[in-house]
């Protein structure tokens, strides 16, 4: 319940961050996608039920702000991340960054092309190249940033509800 409550926590002072102070640092107009960047982290650490939960709600506010009034397509989105990071749960070891980075880099390019095809694509906006190179890629790039600053302390206070009494990481969904 405790690690429910934190992911909770860490995903709501994240979409305030990610409106704010994000948002002021902008390249191009582009952020990055912190609480995806949280979705994908929890699902390799914690597993699919715990990737799934922070899919679900970091998708619930991603739709309150930027869904332009359709609910659930981010929470949707989000959600498939969280799983399909937590199926490398088995893989994950905390001090090898490099499939945490791939798997978030990977995440976040497949739900900024699958936003352009859901939300633009089929309303006739057709210039994929255009998207892609000023949006999809910046914000893949500056996710990516972001998660090699953030991965740490975000993996860090995750451990602190992770631990069992024998201070053994637990593997989830194995």
């Amino acid at each position: 319940m405790k690690k429910r409550i934190f992911m909770l926590v860490l995903i709501f002072i994240s979409f305030c961050l990610q409106c704010t102070l994000f948002k002021a640092l902008s390249l191009g107009k582009v952020g990055p996608n912190l609480l995806l960047m949280l979705t994908s982290i929890f699902g390799f650490t914690g597993g699919k039920k715990d990737g799934m939960f922070a899919g679900f709600f970091a998708g619930l506010f991603t739709d309150i702000l930027y869904g332009n009034g359709l609910i659930g397509f981010f929470m949707l989105l989000f959600v498939w991340a969280g799983f399909v990071n937590g199926m490398f749960n088995t893989l994950f070891y905390p001090e090898d960054i490099k499939l945490p980075l791939i798997l978030t880099t990977f995440s976040d390019f497949i739900a900024g092309f699958l936003t352009y095809v859901f939300l633009f694509l089929l309303r006739s906006r057709l210039d994929l190249g255009f998207y892609t190179v000023h949006v999809i890629l910046p914000e893949t790039v500056y996710t990516l940033v972001v998660t090699i600053i953030l991965y740490k302390p975000v993996l860090f206070l995750s451990g602190l509800f992770d631990d069992d009494a024998s201070g053994e990481r637990k593997v989830k969904d194995a």
